[in-house]
């Protein structure tokens, strides 16, 4: 569980709610047609920009941002060096069982084609794909909530046009001026708090979060080249310390 993703949403809702509160109250600020208007028309505009099977994973996605996968790089290291020693005492097909019972899956993968014999420049090339095509998708499933910053920034600006023709069609009735105001002003509120809350602060944590994984599938390509160029394990080790930052790098304490 990321805190600073759930604290920093939750420290803004409660601000906004509170200062709401503490002037004419929140239920001012509810209005089902600005609600309508913002939410269902940047979520439908959403459904035309992306396909079905990627909206089908919004949700997926936004808890990528709240409960992110934990990468530990110095275990990582530790364990890759670990592979090195006893692929260069026994040989590459020691670590055959190593490799069926490893967990991370693109280290398993890597494993396995250098357990198998597969050329450098073949492993190297597959899995480069493999991160290049993981990359991608991520960026795209960050676009969806840039994307949706926008949208429902312009329904909010749709919204503001809605009310204001209805308040200046109804000029001469003065109690119909007040709700359309009300539209007209609610939804830029509506749209401006998705794309500040939800929106854009999502998106650049799942580019962060794509940047993390990377990293460490780097850092694991790495490992894999040097174990089956049977490179020493010291070497090895000195080469994948350069992932940590320097206050992190005494991982045998």
């Amino acid at each position: 569980m990321d805190l600073g993703t759930v604290i920093g949403i939750v420290l803004i809702m409660a601000l906004l709610m509170g200062a709401m509160a503490m002037g004419v109250g929140v239920g001012a600020y509810i209005d089902i047609p600005s609600v309508l208007i913002v939410v269902g028309g940047s979520i439908g505009a959403l459904l035309i920009s992306f396909k079905p099977e990627q909206m089908k994973q919004f949700v997926k996605i936004f808890m990528v941002a709240i409960k992110p996968s934990v990468f530990d790089k110095a275990e990582l290291i530790k364990k890759l060096v670990a592979y090195s020693s006893k692929a260069r005492k026994d040989g590459l097909l020691a670590l055959e069982s190593e490799a069926n019972n490893e967990e991370n899956d693109f280290l398993k993968k890597g494993l396995s084609m250098a357990i198998d014999g597969s050329e450098p420049d073949t492993i190297r090339t597959l899995l480069e794909i493999e991160m290049e095509q993981t990359s991608s998708r991520h960026k795209v499933n960050a676009s969806m909530f840039s994307q949706w910053a926008g949208l429902a920034g312009a329904m909010g600006m749709v919204g503001t046009l809605i009310g204001l023709v209805a308040m200046l069609l109804n000029m001469a009735d003065p109690s119909a001026i007040g709700p359309s105001m009300a539209v007209a002003l609610l939804t830029t509120m509506y749209g401006a708090i998705i794309g500040n809350v939800l929106g854009t602060p999502i998106s650049i944590i799942l580019g962060i979060r794509d940047g993390d994984e990377s990293v460490v599938k780097e850092l694991i390509l790495t490992g894999i080249m040097s174990i089956q160029a049977g490179d020493a394990p010291r070497d090895l080790e000195a080469k994948l310390l350069s992932y940590l930052p320097p206050s992190e790098r005494d991982i045998n304490e």
